[in-house]
């Protein structure tokens, strides 16, 4: 599972609106049971979030379909991630640089070492993992 959370590109949060579930692509970067993303400052992500931190992230792969003679039979050969956790809105500098620099880390950057304005200009959020299953198939 860490391997593909490790190589994944794009990651699923899955939040609560109001009993339906609303779901987002976002970059992210993940070490030690903790996933973090990040995001403007506002938006529907961030007021969902404010509103009930229970969150869900989703990571998958897809390899390609699995063809059989029969159409019925085709299968997905892929891997997948679920992860439940609960996200945290960091405001500490710190560790929002050190989130920040996971982000980049992941997508092969250099760290970077942020400004006090860059730093007020994003939104990070850490997810701390507390359930995590993942399937692959193929």
């Amino acid at each position: 599972m860490e391997t593909l959370l490790n190589e994944a590109k794009v990651c699923r949060l899955g939040c609560d609106d109001n009993g339906m579930p609303y779901i987002v692509p976002v970059s992210f970067g993940y070490r030690e049971g903790v996933i973090y993303i990040h995001s403007a400052r506002e938006g529907r992500k961030i007021a969902l979030l404010q509103k009930n931190p229970e969150c869900c992230i989703e990571i998958d792969e897809c390899r390609g379909v699995l063809r059989n003679s029969n159409p019925c039979n085709y299968e997905m050969n892929y891997r997948s991630v679920i992860c439940q956790g609960r996200a945290h809105f960091i405001t500490d500098p710190e560790e929002k640089r050190e989130g920040l620099n996971c982000i980049l880390q992941h997508y092969g950057a250099e760290p970077h070492p942020f400004t006090e304005k860059e730093l007020k200009s994003v939104c990070v959020i850490r997810v701390d993992i507390a359930e995590m299953t993942g399937k692959k198939y193929g």
